[in-house]
């Protein structure tokens, strides 16, 4: 497995933070009230022609850019009477862009994706917004209840629901961090499975190094789902589902789970790998 070992980024001190520095903040209130997921006429509409868009213009450029590969489709299609009935996917968090190679991996599918509060107030909240980003409100106990509500309506209406389970995007970063409970929770909560997807990562060739300065061109795999173990106790089968999808994200990505970094679950575990980056 090819390791770009970044060194120009930030990483946090705990492997959930965020480095990015967000320019804007548009003010909006996600409380009770916000409509996570917004049903109206005119907003669908909207994300219909922007899947247009990504159709005919934003996945060739995407693939192209990323160097993209897609392994593993024939899941998708071997599983789609499965994935229709509901299904959480989850996948490392490596790239701005890599949401868009799921969206392609999925294809005919159409998730929705929780996404960081600040990003749905910030300068790409629009196209957030539009590809299904569900922002994940902070403070508020009863936006917290209408958030949860919202996700699981979604999932026993046999919606597909795209988690970055690790917390952040830390770019090019190889090992597999610890991933945060929800993942599990909203399958276990549901009854539905999750379906494994890694980022790895291939060493781009000359030109792509030199001229274009290319980092490190993208796999995306898709592995099998993992069905909740319902011999086990509530907190026991959440904690269950977790720790078999960040094995599977491990494999996946050419990483043996032993040798990952990395816990599965996230305690506020300190960064162990740092590759020399810039400190906090």
């Amino acid at each position: 497995m090819f390791d770009p070992k970044p060194t120009k980024y930030p990483f946090p001190k705990y492997t959930d933070r965020h480095y990015l520095v967000l320019k804007k903040d548009n003010g909006t209130v996600f409380d009770k009230n916000y409509p996570y997921i917004d049903r109206s006429p005119a907003f669908r509409f909207k994300q219909f022609l922007v899947r247009v868009l990504l159709s005919t213009i934003v996945f060739p450029v995407a693939t192209v850019r990323l160097g993209l590969k897609i392994k593993g489709r024939k899941i998708i299609k071997e599983n789609k009477a499965l994935l229709r009935g509901g299904v959480v996917s989850c996948a490392n968090h490596v790239h701005l862009w890599d949401y868009i190679a799921v969206m392609k991996a999925i294809r005919p599918f159409r998730a929705n994706l929780l996404a960081w509060d600040k990003n749905i107030r910030g300068e790409n909240a629009t196209i957030i917004r539009m590809v299904g980003g569900i922002p994940i409100p902070v403070g508020d106990p009863h936006a917290t209840g209408a958030f949860v509500h919202t996700i699981k309506n979604l999932l026993k209406s046999g919606g597909w629901l795209h988690v970055y389970a690790e917390g952040s995007m830390w770019e090019y970063y190889a090992p597999i961090r610890p991933f945060k409970s929800g993942v599990g929770y909203f399958a276990s909560q549901c009854d539905k499975p999750i379906l494994p997807m890694a980022f790895s990562y291939r060493e781009p060739g000359w030109i792509r190094k030199k001229i274009f300065r290319q980092t490190a061109l993208f796999t995306l795999s898709i592995g099998k789902p993992i069905f909740p173990d319902k011999a086990l106790q509530r907190k026991e089968r959440e904690e269950d589902l977790v720790r078999r999808a960040h094995e599977a994200v491990c494999r996946l990505a050419g990483i043996d789970p032993k040798e990952n970094l990395y816990p599965p679950i996230f305690d506020n575990t300190e960064r162990i790998d740092y590759y020399g980056g810039i400190p906090e």
